[in-house]
C-alpha cells in the first residue's frame, strides 16, 4: 500500500465541467527527446508536457552529456548533444527503474559512442512487452550484446548496417527501435508489419527534419536509407490523443461537459465514431474538441481494440467506465495487451457488472484466443457505482479508477495516484478546474 502522500480522496457524484488543455503526446515526446541524441547540433522540441516520463528521459540524456534547458516559450526544451559521453551504470539504473524508454537509447548511443548499457526495465504491468525482440533487432543491425548481472551491455564493433526486419506484430516500441537505429546505419533498412500510429508518423517527421530518408508505404512497410550524419530539429509535438480521450470518457461517465483544448480530430477519428455510437456528443473547432453527455440513456456497443487505425488500447479502459452506465450488454475484445482487462475487478467492487472471458468475443479471433488469457469483457448496465478503496494498477487503469470514483456515489480512497503523473500533466490541477471534489488526506482540498 502507498503512503498518504500518494492517496487521493474522491467525493463522487459531481459532473465534470469546464476546460482543460492537453499538450504533446506522452507516446511521442520522450522518443523525440531520444532522437536528439542522433544529431550533430542542438534540437528544439515544443509542446512538451511536464510528466514523469519526460523527466526520466531528461535525466538520462543529461547523464550522457546532453545539455537540456528550457526554451523561449512554455513547454519548450532545447537539447544539445554536442558532448555525448558514457554514463555511470549506477546512475542509469537509478534514473531508469520506472521506465521502459531506456531501451530506445541503444541505437543512438551505439552510433554516437560505440556502446550502450541498459538496466532492468519498468513500465505498466498490462501484459507482455518482450524486450528480447529489441535486442534481436539490434543484433540484426550488427550490435553485440552481453548480459551482465546489472543489465545488458551492447557494443557496435563497426558501423551498424541496414537490414530486413519483419515484426511478428506491429509493435510501437519495436518500430521506434528500428527507426532510431536505422537512420544512421549503413545501407537500406526495410521494416515490414510496422506500427503506423500518429506518434510514429510524428517521430518520422522529427527524423526527416534531422536529415533522415524514410518512406512509409500503405502496407505497413517502412524503408529507411541510412545517412552519414544528422543535424538538429525544431518540432512541435502532436497533442496527446490518449489523454484527450480519457477526459472525453470522464465527461461521459460523470454526465459532464469538458472542452479539451489541443485535442485534434484527425488522430481521434476512430474514437470519435465510437463515442458517438455510445451516445456521447462532441463539437470540434480549430482549438480543440468539446465532449459532453447530452442526456438520456447511453447505448451499449461491441468494441474491439486494435493497432492504429483501429480503436486504441489506451482508449479502452476509460471508456469501459462509461460503458457501465450504458443500457444493455457491451462487449469489449482486447487484442493488444492480454492483461489489460484486469482492472475491471475493482469496478465490480464498486457495483459494476463486468464478466471476463478467455474467448474472443464480439469480433475476429486474435492472438490471445487460444492462450488462456481473460481478454474479453461483457459489461452489463447501467449500474450505480459506489465509492470504494482503490489501488491503481497501471497508467490508463489508474485514470479509469479516477473516473469511476468521480462517477460513483460516496467517497473513494484512490491509492497510487503518482502513477497517473507518468502520462497526465498536472491532472490534479485539471480536476480542480473541472469542479471535481477531491482532497488529499488531512483535509487539503486540491
Amino acid at each position: 500500500m502507498t503512503g498518504t502522500d500518494d492517496v487521493l480522496l474522491v467525493h463522487g457524484g459531481t459532473p465534470l465541467e469546464g476546460e482543460i488543455r492537453v499538450r504533446g503526446a506522452k507516446n511521442l515526446v520522450p522518443k523525440a527527446m531520444v532522437a536528439a541524441l542522433l544529431g550533430s547540433g542542438p534540437s528544439r522540441l515544443r509542446n512538451v508536457p511536464d510528466i514523469r516520463d519526460v523527466r526520466v528521459v531528461r535525466g538520462l540524456l543529461q547523464l550522457h552529456g546532453v545539455t537540456v534547458r528550457p526554451g523561449e516559450e512554455p513547454g519548450e526544451l532545447v537539447l544539445d548533444p554536442t558532448h555525448v559521453e558514457s554514463a555511470n551504470v549506477a546512475d542509469i539504473d537509478a534514473h531508469a527503474g520506472s521506465s521502459r524508454i531506456p531501451i530506445l537509447f541503444c541505437g543512438p548511443l551505439l552510433h554516437r559512442l560505440g556502446h550502450a548499457f541498459i538496466p532492468g526495465l519498468g513500465g505498466c504491468d498490462i501484459g507482455g512487452r518482450p524486450i528480447d525482440f529489441h535486442f534481436d533487432v539490434l543484433r540484426q543491425f550488427g550490435a553485440t550484446i552481453e548480459k551482465r548481472a546489472d543489465g545488458q551491455y551492447l557494443e557496435a564493433p563497426q558501423r551498424l548496417r541496414g537490414t530486413k526486419i519483419r515484426l511478428p506484430y506491429p509493435s510501437v516500441g519495436s518500430t521506434e527501435q528500428v527507426l532510431l537505429t536505422a537512420v544512421l546505419a549503413e545501407g537500406v533498412t526495410e521494416l515490414t508489419n510496422a506500427a503506423v500510429e500518429p506518434e510514429i508518423e510524428d517521430l518520422i517527421c522529427v527524423l526527416q527534419k534531422m536529415g533522415a530518408i524514410i518512406s512509409v508505404d500503405t502496407d505497413r512497410t517502412i524503408r529507411i536509407t541510412g545517412v552519414d550524419k544528422l543535424g538538429g530539429y525544431t518540432h512541435r509535438a502532436l497533442p496527446d490523443r490518449l489523454e484527450a480521450a480519457s477526459w472525453a470518457s470522464a465527461a461521459l461517465a460523470t454526465e459532464g461537459d469538458i472542452y479539451v483544448r489541443g485535442a485534434q480530430q484527425r488522430s481521434m477519428m476512430t474514437f470519435l465514431n465510437t463515442y458517438r455510437k455510445v451516445g456521447g456528443a462532441f463539437e470540434i473547432d480549430d482549438e480543440g474538441i468539446r465532449f459532453w453527455h447530452p442526456g438520456g440513456q447511453l447505448k451499449s456497443i461491441a468494441l474491439e481494440t486494435d493497432v492504429h487505425p483501429g480503436f486504441q488500447t489506451d482508449w479502452q479502459q476509460p471508456l469501459v467506465v462509461a460503458l457501465t452506465q450504458a443500457t444493455g450488454l457491451s462487449i469489449v475484445h482486447e487484442t493488444v495487451y492480454e492483461s489489460r482487462l484486469g482492472f475491471t475487478s475493482a469496478l465490480n467492487q464498486m457495483g459494476a457488472h463486468i464478466q471476463l472471458y478467455r474467448e474472443c468475443l464480439g469480433g475476429s479471433d486474435c492472438r490471445f484466443g487460444q492462450r488462456n488469457f481473460l481478454h474479453s469483457a461483457v459489461v452489463s448496465g447501467p449500474t450505480k457505482l459506489q465509492g470504494a478503496d482503490l489501488v491503481i494498477p497501471d497508467l490508463r487503469g489508474g485514470f479509469s479508477y479516477l473516473i469511476a470514483a468521480l462517477a460513483a456515489q460516496g467517497t473513494s480512497r484512490v491509492h497510487g495516484i503518482d502513477l497517473i503523473n507518468r502520462g497526465y500533466e498536472n491532472f490534479m490541477e485539471k480536476l480542480e478546474k473541472l469542479g471535481a471534489k477531491v482532497e488529499l488526506p488531512g483535509g487539503a482540498i486540491v
